[in-house]
């Protein structure tokens, strides 16, 4: 049986997780441990005029209570933004200084102010509520209208009006004399809502300092553990980076929260030090909604124009994006060159002008969330043009059909340039798998019972395996984006990968095995995926943006390249041969036409003990390889969702939901699928019951499960996934990334169902049933 790509292999890594045998950070139990707690402004801004730990300094087990001065006095740096975006005037964004501890002020509840280290974990949180600070509460701007309103508190002294950046891509001129000249222009105002990210497991850390070699180590949970020491040691001082090891254990979910340094994981570093004692910090649930960067929040104005055939002329969006009281890491870029350069959508548009207003307001941080900038894109895009087809009387298929992309490469206005794709076939599978043209009986049917029923499409594109490191280079990012792999072949025959890259539920301990078994032939069981672990593995850039395939892999296809070449060269001169002869398969090496043959364990033997090697050639076999892509891949397929609602209660009830996606080849279908699955639950939660809201004065309404509503099993229906395919042309395994997809083209599918159900295209995510039945009844009342 078939252990190579496009086997529906089961996962490795599952049998530790289902057994209850995986190792996370909280897991970890070190000598002379101790505890951190954080004590945190119940302000969203205010000035700290005076902390007082008298009281906490002499609870039992207190070992220490460290503040924002004691930390910068130290030397420890602020937080920083990696992408560096400029203005429509060429002026640098307006990065406010974060530290990991607050000093001065405070700009958001949950603003972390000091550190309590203490023998147990109960001792540090009952001591962190004996800390009195005292604080004078500051103007508070906790929206975006709010933050740019006349008189608004300013929250950065060097960020005017609350702004961050002004910035603009497109050609604003030719899309106005576009859009003058079109026959029909449809006109929306979309907000993208806020939502917490909500991995399974919360952030924790561990930091252990050893004073005899003056030496830190940090356990945390981390996406990328090697970005994690660069910045922590060239950005924030904590150590040098050769005196610092990051080790990301198991990570139980991710997406995009767990990318960032957080001022926890610097000040535990640096109590640990301190204090000479390892420190343990793991955020509860209520601490993660209040710190976890959360994802989206925009809000848009859109028109888009089209001629007289139906055929888009133009596109103008404007968008302010919410980035709360500080900037964070990856936070420029999501809404500039993740969300601006997908506004082209599946479309040939040949005029797009786009201008994003970044604000600070005195709300958790914003960053990326599972797609970052490609939902936001998606959403507005496809929303806008299920709503232009009912303006025009046009069935949505249709209009999309006569405006896809059907030419590759296909350059759009705003920078991506498209390698492949068949959009319209995509759609025809999903409509057929949806019975599209059975809609309309079905429609009936619920009528019969008093119910709506509605049908929505999506057809999406996201840009993945974030990018040639020198174009972002060019637009301001901070680092590089290629990823790193080593292979080594061991004297008997297993094979170790170690890979730059994280594995945080997307199974890589089974996928990257699969890359190796098929270019060998070997069992996937004798193949160990080595990563998470900055002494252990070669400097990688870890995982995010969908890159772990076509990145991540392609790296180690490079490296089995220059392995194979030496395999190959020995078998040769070990078997007589020419290495033109030389065939490897079924974990054996021949040559081709003859029964000379050699185990692979022998192959490893001979490089090991380097009895009989060819001239010139070093004992071992161990290769490595750095792949920097040579473009974005991108994904995309067509989501349908089926809807009935209820208009007596605006319960809206998911019947029937299909994807079709185009991820280039597929390693492991059944895992590909699973990602699909998680993306498509997190899309419905956004569009019908998450939300991070929050009061006037900054405090947040939505930090607990009692408050914030997460998609569980009897919300969602069956899942029909399907693939149309093609390869992508600039990865050599044809690859583009499945991560997010699900989470990307979700949203507009079940909100484009909803309004065709109830009648009324104004209506906003997350769609719950009071709002639902409000849009529905201000339809009837403006149809009556």
């Amino acid at each position: 049986m078939s252990q190579g790509i496009g086997a529906a292999v089961k996962r490795k890594e599952d049998k530790r997780f289902t057994t209850g045998k995986g190792k996370y950070t909280d897991d970890i139990r070190m000598e002379n441990q101790a505890y951190a707690a954080f004590v945190r402004s119940p302000h969203a801004h205010a000035r700290v005029n005076s902390i007082d730990t008298s009281a906490a300094e002499a609870m039992d087990g207190v070992i220490a209570i460290l503040n924002g001065a004691e930390l910068t006095g130290d030397g420890i740096g602020n937080i920083i933004c990696g992408w560096a975006i400029t203005s429509k005037d060429g002026s640098p964004m307006n990065m406010g200084a974060w530290s990991a501890l607050a000093t001065e002020k405070t700009r958001y509840v949950g603003d972390a102010v000091a550190i309590v280290i203490a023998e147990t974990n109960a001792q540090a949180r009952a001591a962190a509520e004996a800390v009195d600070i005292d604080y004078e509460e500051l103007p508070v701007a906790a929206s975006l209208a709010a933050a740019l309103s006349d008189g608004a508190p300013q929250i950065h002294e060097n960020a005017p009006g609350n702004i961050v950046y002004d910035w603009e891509i497109g050609e604003n001129e030719a899309t106005e004399a576009a859009l003058a000249g079109a026959a029909h222009i449809t006109k929306m105002d979309i907000t993208n809502n806020r939502l917490s990210p909500n991995p399974m497991e919360p952030r924790s850390a561990v930091a252990i300092y050893d004073d005899a070699e003056d030496h830190y180590t940090l356990y945390t949970t981390s996406q990328n553990p090697h970005v994690a020491r660069l910045v922590l040691s060239a950005f924030y001082n904590v150590a040098p980076e050769h005196k610092l090891r990051v080790i990301a254990p198991d990570v139980g979910g991710g997406f995009g929260s767990k990318i960032y340094i957080y001022p926890e994981e610097i000040a535990c570093l640096w109590a640990s030090m301190k204090t000479n004692r390892s420190v343990k910090w793991t955020s509860d649930r209520t601490e993660a909604f209040l710190t976890d960067a959360h994802g989206r929040d925009h809000v848009t104005k859109a028109r888009m124009g089209f001629d007289q055939d139906g055929r888009i002329v133009g596109f103008k969006v404007s968008t302010k994006a919410n980035f709360g009281a500080y900037m964070s890491l990856f936070s420029s870029a999501v809404p500039t060159y993740l969300y601006a350069t997908l506004l082209s959508g599946t479309y040939n548009i040949p005029n797009i002008y786009c201008e994003v207003l970044g604000v600070y307001t005195n709300t958790v941080p914003v960053d990326a969330y599972r797609g970052a900038g490609r939902p936001e894109a998606s959403y507005l895009v496809e929303r806008m043009i299920e709503t232009a087809a009912r303006e025009m009387g046009k069935d949505p298929a249709d209009l999309r059909n006569i405006n896809f992309i059907r030419e590759f490469p296909h350059q759009t206005p705003v920078i991506m340039n498209y390698d492949s794709g068949d959009f319209e076939g995509n759609m025809r599978q999903a409509m057929v798998a949806a019975d599209w043209a059975g809609f309309g009986a079905r429609k009936a049917e619920s009528a019969m019972r008093g119910k709506l029923r509605g049908i929505g499409m999506s057809c999406y594109i996201e840009a993945c395996g974030i990018a040639p490191s020198a174009a972002v280079g060019s637009l301001g990012a901070g680092v590089g984006l290629w990823e790193s792999a080593e292979v080594r072949m061991n004297p008997v025959g297993t094979i170790e990968v170690l890979t730059g890259s994280h594995s945080h539920g997307q199974g890589h301990e089974t996928t990257f095995a699969q890359v190796v078994a098929d270019r060998f032939g070997v069992p996937i069981d004798t193949v160990q995926i080595v990563h998470g672990d900055t002494d252990k593995v070669q400097f990688g850039m870890g995982t995010y943006g969908s890159r772990s395939g076509p990145v991540g892999m392609s790296a180690i296809v490079k490296a089995l390249d220059k392995l194979e070449v030496k395999i190959r060269k020995l078998a040769a001169h070990l078997l007589e041969a020419s290495e033109a002869d030389i065939v490897i398969e079924d974990g054996q090496v021949k040559v081709d036409g003859t029964n000379k043959v050699l185990a692979w364990h022998e192959v490893g033997l001979a490089a090991y003990t380097g009895h009989n090697l060819p001239e010139g050639m070093e004992p071992g076999l161990k290769e490595g390889a750095f792949y920097d892509p040579l473009n974005f891949t991108f994904p995309m397929g067509c989501f349908i969702c089926e809807v009935e609602v209820d208009p007596q209660t605006g319960k809206t009830e998911i019947l029937k939901f299909v994807a079709s996606d185009d991820f280039g080849t597929i390693i492991n279908p059944m895992i590909v699928d699973g990602q699909v699955h998680g993306g498509i639950a997190q899309g419905v939660g956004q569009a019908m019951l998450e939300e991070v809201r929050y009061s006037e004065d900054g405090q947040q309404l939505s930090a607990s499960y009692m408050d914030y509503a997460m998609p569980r099993a009897d919300d969602l229906p069956d899942f029909d996934v399907l693939h149309h395919s093609t390869p992508c042309t600039t990865n050599p395994l044809g690859m583009k990334g499945c991560g997010e997809a699900g989470a990307i083209g979700t949203p507009p599918a079940v909100i484009n169902a909803i309004t065709d159900a109830i009648g009324n295209n104004d209506l906003s995510m997350p769609a719950t049933p009071a709002k639902v039945w409000a849009a529905l009844n201000s339809a009837t009342i403006a149809a009556e």
